[in-house]
């Protein structure tokens, strides 16, 4: 099977084409040859245009080296036989010099580039004018000093990688290093609890006949026991990814000032000392939400959260200047969510929406209940 045919290696994007560009100059030149000349011409820049190609495709081999010093040949060739103003393609081969790593390679094509490019002016200098020869000075001295810039940008952009290498690397790292974390505390936390529970749950199907009384009281035991582990399992989880009202109000201005929406804060952030971690952790990750969706979908320029402590507990109000949300849009942009997170918490969340904006108010209470693996309120 032929293989799918590419001009240029798609991690390369537009910046190609873009150069080709430049190719429009040698055409013009190319275009008043005559005789011999056109054809030793024509095929220099033909010769020319497929190093470019090849010097892309091959990139990192060694035939690289080949095909840059036939470029350098091509660009030679058009500017004794063409014009010497052929001279500015050394442009392209002074980017791919820059590609070279080692530096011994690196230093050599630099050199040879020089003498390349010097030799058609020193040839021709009897030809040449004054301002010709000024002319060409800068761009002379700016071609050879490219290929350094070059090489500098790629160590910096292949050093980028390595450390995001590095990073990927150390959070794969540490995702497994929670991972057994995560087994040990729940092996050490339900090992012994649910062994307990067996037990006694084999116990209460002896004594169901025998001693109903007792059998009723190993219940209770068996309920009792079930209970701290679903608060010791609703602790670890909470543990495991516990967030701050103080850390997502920190986070919700980064956010917004990111965007250019002002921020208005209304209320103390200390109201939160007595929140339980896991009514805290929920309640920080549905303002979060909304913050979020607020700066994805409003175009807002304006915040307001407003943090109130009632005789239910709490409540949060945040509202943006918006262009407000449909009723067909109230359980999308993560609203379910946020709704689903609070009904574990025994909280509520109330929308309203206008072209001037989305007013969120959630508000949970502070006790916790049976539900949430607590004692009863």
């Amino acid at each position: 099977m032929l293989q799918h045919f590419e001009l240029f290696p798609k991690r390369y994007g537009f910046y190609p084409y873009i150069w080709m560009i430049y190719l429009a100059m040698p055409i013009y030149y190319l275009w008043n040859a005559q005789g011999h000349e056109w054809y030793i011409g024509v095929t220099s820049f033909i010769v020319f245009i497929l190093t470019y190609r090849q010097l892309y495709m091959t990139s990192g081999t060694s035939l690289f080296s080949y095909w840059l010093s036939l470029q350098m040949l091509c660009v030679l060739v058009l500017s004794l036989v063409i014009d010497p103003n052929m001279f500015f393609l050394g442009f392209f081969t002074a980017n791919f010099i820059g590609w070279y790593t080692e530096k011994r390679q690196f230093r050599m094509f630099l050199v040879i580039f020089a003498i390349v490019q010097t030799i058609p002016i020193a040839l021709k200098i009897q030809y040449l004018s004054a301002y010709q020869l000024m002319f060409f000075a800068p761009f002379y001295l700016i071609m050879l000093a490219s290929p350094f810039g070059i090489r500098s940008m790629l160590d910096r952009q292949k050093l980028e990688a390595q450390l995001d290498e590095a990073q990927q690397h150390i959070k794969e790292l540490i995702k497994r290093e929670e991972r057994m974390r995560i087994a040990r505390d729940l092996h050490d936390t339900m090992g012994h609890t649910l062994s307990l529970i067996t037990l006694k749950s084999e116990l209460v199907a002896k004594l169901i006949v025998k001693n109903p009384e007792r059998a009723l009281q190993e219940a209770r035991e068996i309920e009792r026991t079930s209970r701290a582990a679903l608060r010791e399992v609703r602790q670890l989880v909470s543990d495991m990814r516990a967030i701050s009202m103080v850390e997502a109000l920190a986070d919700a201005k980064e956010m917004l000032k990111s965007a250019d929406i002002e921020l208005q804060l209304i209320g103390e952030q200390g109201l939160f000392h007595d929140v339980p971690d896991l009514t805290q952790n929920m309640a920080s990750l549905c303002l979060l939400e909304a913050v979020t969706n607020i700066v994805k979908h409003s175009k807002a320029t304006c915040c307001v959260i407003k943090l109130e402590r009632t005789h239910d507990g709490i409540s949060i109000r945040v509202k943006d200047n918006g262009n407000g949300i449909s009723p067909g849009e109230h359980q999308g942009n993560g609203l379910k969510g946020m709704s689903e997170r609070l009904n574990l918490i025994d909280g509520s969340l109330h929308i309203s929406s206008d072209s001037g904006g989305t007013v969120l108010v959630f508000s949970f209470p502070l006790i916790a209940t049976e539900h949430q693996g607590g004692i009863r309120a």
